[in-house]
């Protein structure tokens, strides 16, 4: 290495005075000791690394794919599958609804049993007014034992305002709940072939008035727009009658449609009972105790008119409901604990 120092420096000199003899740069760039010296010049060991430093960086490259792995669930089938969807078909699974829907049946064929003490000896759905919050508590509101309270929603300025335009409007275009793809974004189409809200408010006037004959409708929807909640919280309030401590969900239901249609029965997977008022139309509850307390209790019906709220653990006991009447059913609702 010190020869081929020594050889190019005295290169370098005798380069220098040839340039200042006068000799051009591409005169002695022709040469082909000139090439071959400068090739020996420009050449560079590649300096030594310490095999400490390379042990080290194998370390950290290994550390790093064992935590992306980690990271990522690799080592999973499910972190496989998500990699592989994500990659290849573009799916967000965080946003994508499920790919197969567990039909009614097998969910409550799984659901845990009840404690038949919720229905027994109750043969009729309890109506009351000017309930107080105290005896709401003590009898009703723990205890599975639905209610309809009649005077629910007094001073609620949503009555008469809620209409199937109003809600078309409130939402803006950009609206999480017209697509609802986010995780606390639900839609319920019942037997509709509306995908989405979005869908439901391009339907004609005819059709969601019912004046054209065809197929009557009727959806809900979880309210997780919290831009449209604070518009429409102004109009309907928490109602009085529940326990001063109790809590209510952020996300509140909707649920509208047309006379001659509703909900089939069954049982929600919720962990709160709930209330819903009925903010126009009628609608007739069809109330079932779960099959383990068929013996000891039995079937109810009532109907819930404008003005009016029903409170149900709609956990424990199936249901379904009817629109009927002439006027479309409009409902708000929420879970409480």
């Amino acid at each position: 290495m010190s020869e081929t120092k020594d050889l190019c420096d005295s290169f370098s000199k005798i380069y220098e005075k040839a340039l200042l003899l006068g000799l051009g740069d591409k005169d002695l760039s022709a040469l082909d000791s000139v090439k071959r010296l400068r090739r020996a010049c420009n050449h560079k060991a590649a300096p030594k690394v310490p095999k400490k430093i390379v042990i080290c960086g194998v370390f950290v490259t290994i550390l790093a794919i064992l935590l992306g792995i980690i990271h990522l669930e690799f080592y999973s089938r499910r972190g496989l599958a998500k990699f592989w969807l994500t990659v290849y078909h573009n799916y967000n699974l965080e946003r994508e609804r499920c790919i197969f829907v567990m039909p009614d049946k097998m969910v409550d064929v799984f659901r845990p049993p009840v404690d038949c003490g919720m229905c027994r000896n109750v043969t009729s759905v309890d109506r009351v007014s000017n309930l107080s919050p105290s005896v709401f508590e003590e009898m009703y509101a723990y205890s599975g034992r639905p209610l309809l309270v009649a005077d629910g929603t007094q001073n609620w300025t949503a009555m008469g305002l809620f209409t199937f335009d109003f809600f078309k409007n409130v939402y803006a275009e950009d609206s999480p709940v017209l697509e609802n793809f986010e995780k606390n974004c639900q839609f319920f189409p019942y037997k509709t072939e509306f995908k989405n809200l979005r869908q439901v408010f391009q339907m004609s006037k005819e059709r969601s008035q019912m004046t054209d004959g065809s197929k009557p409708w009727y959806i809900g929807w979880s309210n997780c727009d919290s831009s449209a909640a604070n518009v429409l919280r102004q109009h309907y309030q928490r109602p009085y009658f529940l326990p001063v401590d109790s809590e209510s969900s952020k996300t509140d239901w909707i649920f509208m449609g047309v006379p001659g249609y509703g909900a089939h029965m069954h049982v929600d997977a919720v962990g709160n009972p709930s209330w819903q008022a009925q903010i126009s139309g009628s609608k007739t509850w069809t109330l079932q105790p779960p099959p383990e307390c068929y013996t000891e209790c039995r079937e109810m019906e009532v109907t819930v008119h404008p003005g009016e709220i029903i409170v149900l653990d709609t956990n424990r006991w199936f249901h379904k409901t009817l629109v009927i009447g002439d006027q479309m059913s409009i409902v708000i609702g929420s879970e409480y604990n």
